[in-house]
């Protein structure tokens, strides 16, 4: 263009310059008066020449002012776009740490009340002490003055005397109304201890849920910062991501060691993010987990395959999502039950689980004996059991729907092997046994109504187990 725009304009100057007349002057004065004048004119195609070369100059211009015209147009529209997007972000993130502080500093006020309620709690054991010692005194007392008071009798016995021992009577009465009294206060003491350590136990569940919703709004905050800084600034892309892993244990096989969330994609199926429970022997992907009572396991077939709960604390990860990790098979299912004791008893099992189409049914696959502890699961699965809901009844009992005369969702047989999905009762359990029938059970373990303290379940290849 710039050639074109230089060789036009060289053309229109010269033609310019042999365009005006020249005017020739004689050398003698000595001749006529008025000499002749030559008068020379530029041709009329070169003017045709001129004029044409002038138009397309003029064209090829305004064609250029209008290209830059619209580039410019598309460059201020996309600054406009970018500028507010960066703005919204911005709020967004704003928005985001306000929270965040605002949950710091509840969670903070719950921690000083969590404290306060520890040292009211230590207080009131102390006192619990001390009025157990003075029941044991006062124990002793009464003792020594039963002896006493049998010794007169029986010295008073053969006296006419009656007085004495009707006397003696009445004081040992109003010892025992005495005592009954100090019984009395010491129940009412333990009473109000046990309620104290119930609030403190829903306090600590308190702090642990804004715990949790702090730990995500920081997760969130730090997306949201990185995906400002992808706004502003270019970033360089792989031109060969890294293939997400299958499970937890391929994540180990990777050199994953610490315990936490982490995404994962089994073969054929969408991302999702999943608590890694990583051992020694390698990366166990946690199905479920009961601990606290913070979640209702209450919920209805969909719930149950989607997933509900958080992955730092309680949780069902979701039917769908087990189906995809462990579909095609060769599959160790690990639970872990613990009981108000300290005590706790681990359960392995190889296993399948079906698809939508076999309502989740789950298939234990082990060629040998069952022990006693493994049957309440094992023994009815080894057909395939299929899960149930309250609103989906497929338990293998016709003429009650296990899921709603218990509660939660489980692979059901007979409503009365086993249950860790069941309702979460906190120590003390309670007293009527239609209640504790609906709790968390493994029947070959602690009883049929017996309410478990935790329970987890994880799974992992195979391979793991051989490894092991």
């Amino acid at each position: 263009m710039k050639t074109t725009l230089a060789t036009l304009t060289l053309c229109l100057v010269v033609l310019m310059a042999t365009g005006f007349p020249l005017e020739k002057k004689g050398g003698s004065s000595s001749g006529s008066a008025a000499k002749e004048k030559r008068v020379q004119y530029a041709a009329w195609d070169d003017v045709n020449v001129i004029a044409h070369g002038l138009l397309q100059l003029g064209q090829g211009l305004k064609e250029h002012v209008d290209k830059t015209k619209v580039q410019m147009r598309d460059i201020s529209t996309k600054l406009k776009v970018f500028n507010r997007t960066v703005t919204e972000l911005g709020k967004e993130s704003q928005k985001l740490r306000m929270e965040g502080e605002a949950l710091k500093a509840r969670a903070h006020g719950l921690e000083d009340r969590e404290g306060q309620l520890l040292n009211v709690t230590a207080e009131l054991r102390e006192k619990a002490e001390e009025m157990h010692q003075e029941r044991k005194t006062m124990s002793e007392r009464m003792n020594r003055l039963e002896e006493r008071v049998d010794s007169m009798l029986q010295r008073g016995a053969g006296l006419p005397d009656s007085n004495a021992g009707a006397k003696n009577s009445s004081d040992a009465r109003n010892i025992q109304l005495m005592l009954e009294g100090q019984n009395k206060r010491i129940d009412d003491l333990m009473e109000r201890i046990r309620l104290q350590q119930e609030k403190l136990d829903k306090q600590n569940v308190r702090i642990r849920t804004l715990q949790s919703q702090v730990q995500q709004t920081r997760q969130r905050t730090s997306l949201q910062s990185s995906q400002n800084d992808m706004q502003s600034s270019v970033a360089e892309q792989s031109d060969s991501p890294v293939e997400m892993a299958s499970d937890c244990h391929e994540l180990f096989m990777r050199g994953e060691t610490t315990s936490g969330i982490y995404t994962i994609q089994p073969i054929n199926a969408e991302p999702f993010k999943v608590f890694c429970e990583m051992k020694t022997d390698g990366g166990w992907t946690v199905i479920q987990r009961r601990q606290d009572g913070s979640v209702d396991f209450e919920q209805q077939w969909q719930a149950y395959e989607k997933g509900f709960g958080s992955l730092n604390g309680e949780f069902w990860l979701g039917l769908e999502k087990i189906h995809s990790i462990s579909k095609d098979g060769n599959y160790i299912l690990n639970i872990k039950l613990s009981d108000w004791s300290g005590d706790s008893e681990d359960v392995r099992l190889p296993f399948h689980l079906g698809g939508e189409e076999t309502k989740y049914s789950l298939k234990i696959e082990k060629a040998e004996a069952f022990s006693p502890l493994e049957t309440s699961l094992g023994t009815d699965a080894t057909s395939g059991l299929p899960f149930s809901t309250s609103d989906q009844d497929n338990d293998l009992k016709n003429d009650i729907n296990c899921a709603k005369h218990l509660s939660g969702g489980w692979w059901f047989s007979n409503c009365g092997r086993s249950n860790l999905n069941g309702r979460y009762f906190q120590s003390p359990p309670p007293k009527q046994r239609h209640q504790r029938k609906q709790s968390i059970f493994w029947k070959t373990w602690r009883g049929r109504y017996y309410p478990l303290k935790s329970s987890s379940m994880m799974i992992a290849p195979a391979a793991i187990t051989n490894k092991s």
